[in-house]
């Protein structure tokens, strides 16, 4: 691409736009990650206990692996999350940008 159609990406609006809503849902989506796992960490770190309860009454199994589960599942989730929005809103927004660039 030449250098002209790059200053008229960068000189969008919608370019700035897409940028700024993109960047805040990555950061949004890395925070739930990042407060989740970190705080799941603390807990290991301070109060261990508190994961080897019994899920149920006569059970071996502890309350601290469908915990994790649930937190590998919802990393999963989220990234799922992302893609979808990624390959919907945002790539519409990059083909509007780039039609209107290639003017």
């Amino acid at each position: 691409m030449s250098e002209t159609i790059y200053q008229r990406v960068r000189a969008n609006p919608k370019f700035h736009e897409l940028k700024a809503r993109r960047s805040r849902f990555a950061w949004t989506l890395a925070a739930i990650v990042l407060v989740t796992y970190y705080s799941f960490m603390m807990v290991v770190a301070f109060a261990p206990a508190t994961f080897t309860a019994k899920v149920a009454p006569g059970w071996t199994l502890s309350i601290g692996y469908p915990i994790v589960a649930g937190i590998i599942v919802g990393a999963w989730l989220l990234t799922g999350l992302y893609i979808r929005r990624a390959n919907g809103e945002f790539e519409e927004m990059t083909r509007q940008i780039a039609k209107e660039a290639g003017k």
